[in-house]
């Protein structure tokens, strides 16, 4: 091969690497491998319902930086395996006239990364029956494979702060407490073996 042959594979390999730099990783929420939990309580006993949908993605940049983050959970979704529960969460979160649950990063701070392991707290705003609030959410992450990322952590909430009323049921027997636990465990897969998958 020629000198100006060699040159132009090493220019094109170089545009290739750089391309590939710039243009980072998407890594996509897999549901059927990802669960979140809100966990309660009330004056008869605790209790607990699981987000069935969970969708959403996190971007990274070139050198591995976080871009953005965005999750979205279905209210309907959320289920406890008792229907007056579930009826009663809707109610709470007036899920027709807002149906989602949101969450969109603005920064990352105190990121730490050893080997394989992360951990790292996301600040965004949350969204739940219309009405949004700033978050810290710490999580602990683990890279398992090339290209597959898990999540986990948890954060206390007060559906108060929210404009939520705790909901009663039984004629006013069943008292909801106004503080809530979120538990997820999410795994993320690169987009290019999402598509695969």
């Amino acid at each position: 091969m020629n000198t100006s042959k060699l040159k132009n594979v090493f220019l094109f390999s170089m545009l290739l690497l750089i391309s590939g730099t710039l243009t980072g990783q998407v890594l996509k929420i897999v549901p059927k491998n990802s669960v979140i939990t809100i966990n309660g309580t009330s004056n008869l006993h605790d209790w607990k319902s699981k987000a069935e949908q969970i969708n959403g993605e996190l971007v990274l940049s070139g050198d591995n930086q976080v871009k953005s983050f965005r999750l979205d959970i279905p209210v309907k979704s959320i289920k406890s395996g008792e229907k007056l529960m579930d009826s009663k969460t809707y109610e709470t979160f007036d899920a027709n006239k807002h149906p989602n649950i949101a969450f969109r990063l603005t920064d990352v701070t105190n990121l730490q990364i050893n080997g394989d392991n992360v951990h790292v707290v996301f600040n965004g705003n949350l969204t739940m029956a219309g009405t949004t609030r700033k978050v810290a959410i710490k999580a602990n992450g683990k890279n398992i494979k090339s290209g597959t990322y898990v999540f986990n952590g948890q954060v206390p909430l007060k559906m108060t702060d929210f404009q939520m009323k705790p909901p009663t049921a039984l004629l006013g027997t069943l008292k909801v407490g106004d503080g809530i636990r979120l538990e997820f465990d999410i795994t993320l897969i690169e987009q290019s073996q999402a598509s695969i998958d």
